[in-house]
């Protein structure tokens, strides 16, 4: 079993703010997917000019779908790089509507016990009611990409825990993690240090 720390949720969920704690905290290394998705695309053929016109021609959902192949292949390439570290994905690298992609992303999770979901709330409605305030980029198309990554239901498959952070900092939220994932771990945790 692997021991890093690898944090999936929606946009604006603070997967990048909770995982530099944790890396600081624990002393490794953090690798954000956001900063090296476009390399990883681009090594399997990503057409920018391609995605460009899909966005134009069919919106947000037309360029969304053209990046799922892209992004199970970003899972599978960071994971394989990267070990001993907190790895935070972007919103769209845990959620899947082809079986096919997602069974690849779930088979390149599947030695990490430490996959840790973060939401706003355990309410749905509330969680994208929040995420649509903290989200203003995203665009407004219907189905919105909020309540599409909230209600989904890869997330929760792909998750051995979920931590819901509102009404908490990001140090509760990251103490909350190490907390959770403490007898789950390789690592020996010190608690002694604050986030």
């Amino acid at each position: 079993m692997k021991s890093d720390i690898i944090l999936i949720g929606p946009i604006g969920t603070g997967k990048t703010t909770i995982g530099a704690l944790l890396a600081h905290r624990l002393g490794l290394p953090q690798y954000s997917m956001d900063e090296r998705r476009w390399d990883y695309y681009k090594a399997i053929g990503y057409d920018e000019e391609l995605a460009k016109h899909k966005r134009e021609t069919e919106g947000f959902w037309g360029v969304y779908q053209y990046w799922k192949p892209f992004e199970a292949y970003a899972v599978e390439r960071l994971l394989s790089e990267h070990n001993q570290c907190v790895i935070d994905f972007g919103g769209g690298h845990s959620v899947y509507e082809d079986a096919g992609l997602f069974q690849r992303v779930q088979q390149a999770l599947a030695p990490y016990p430490n996959v840790v979901l973060l939401l706003p709330s355990p309410n749905e409605y509330e969680s994208v009611q929040i995420l649509n305030q903290r989200n203003k980029y995203v665009p407004d198309d219907k189905p919105n990409i909020n309540e599409h990554f909230v209600r989904h239901t890869s997330n929760y498959e792909l998750a051995k825990f979920t931590v819901y952070t509102k009404g908490k900092t990001p140090e509760e939220t990251c103490s909350e993690i190490l907390n959770l994932i403490e007898g789950n771990s390789l690592y020996g945790w010190n608690h002694s240090t604050s986030c």
